[in-house]
C-alpha cells in the first residue's frame, strides 16, 4: 500500500471499519416473539327437505280399512343446535291450522288423511297448538325424521290421483 496516497488509505480504512460495524450488528441479532389472535363465529343453521308421502298406487276403493304410509324429512343442523319441526294442515284443509281437516284432492273429490309424529299414529303432527311437533338436536350431519301418514278409509272414493302440499317449518 505504499504506492497509494494518504487520501486513498483513509478510504480503504473507512470501508474496512464499516464492514466491521455491519458484522457486529449481525452478531447481535435476536428473535422477537409476538402473538396473533384468531377467531370465528359459528352460527346456528338448519336445512330441511322432504320426500313425497305416497300411499301407494292402484288402491282398491272398495277396501274399507285404513292405509298407512311413511315418508322421510332430511334435517341438517349445526352441532348442538336444538330444532323443532312443525307442519301446516296443507293447501286443501281450508286453513293452515285445520289439522283435523287435512285432505288429499283430485279435481272436486277429496279424501281425508292425517300425518303423525309417532309410529302408533296417535299424535297428530301440526304446529304445536292442539297438535304435536317434532324436536331434535343437530349433530352437524344429516338426520332422517319419519312422518307417519294414514288414510282412514278408501270406501266409496272416486278413482283419480289425489294430492296435497304440506309446508314443513324448522325452527331453531
Amino acid at each position: 500500500m505504499r504506492w497509494l496516497s494518504p487520501a486513498f488509505k483513509g478510504m480503504a480504512l473507512t470501508a474496512v471499519a464499516l464492514g466491521a460495524t455491519v458484522m457486529a450488528h449481525e452478531a447481535n441479532a435476536g428473535t422477537v416473539n409476538s402473538s396473533l389472535g384468531s377467531s370465528v363465529l359459528v352460527t346456528s343453521a338448519c336445512t330441511v327437505s322432504g320426500s313425497t308421502l305416497n300411499f301407494g298406487n292402484a288402491l282398491n276403493p272398495v277396501n274399507a280399512g285404513a292405509v298407512d304410509a311413511t315418508s322421510t324429512l332430511t334435517v341438517q343442523c349445526t352441532a348442538t343446535t336444538p330444532y323443532t319441526l312443525s307442519l301446516n294442515a296443507g293447501v286443501n284443509a281450508g286453513s293452515a291450522t285445520n289439522f283435523a281437516g287435512r285432505l288429499l284432492k283430485s279435481g272436486s273429490y277429496t279424501l281425508p288423511y292425517q300425518l303423525y309424529v309417532d309410529s302408533g299414529r296417535s299424535s297428530v303432527w301440526g304446529n304445536g297448538t292442539a297438535s304435536a311437533t317434532y324436536s331434535g338436536l343437530g349433530t352437524g350431519n344429516t338426520q332422517s325424521v319419519t312422518i307417519y301418514g294414514r288414510l282412514p278409509s278408501l270406501t266409496g272414493m272416486a278413482p283419480g290421483v289425489y294430492t296435497d302440499t304440506v309446508t314443513v317449518t324448522i325452527s331453531y
